[in-house]
């Protein structure tokens, strides 16, 4: 990957970072399962990290 290609990666991570911070909320509202959402957001997280490092 080149540096362009890192920098849309990290772009992406952080959009889909935000679409899923929103739904905890709509779930929590209607009593869901939030346990798969905050693995998500975890394993955004480390691959944002991972990017950076490069």
């Amino acid at each position: 990957m080149n540096k362009k290609d890192i920098e849309y990666k990290i772009m992406d991570l952080k959009d889909e970072k935000l679409q899923v911070q929103d739904n905890p909320e709509k779930l929590e509202y209607v009593k869901g399962n939030l346990t798969p959402l905050e693995k998500r957001l975890s394993k955004i997280e480390e691959e944002i990290k991972s990017f950076n490092q490069y």
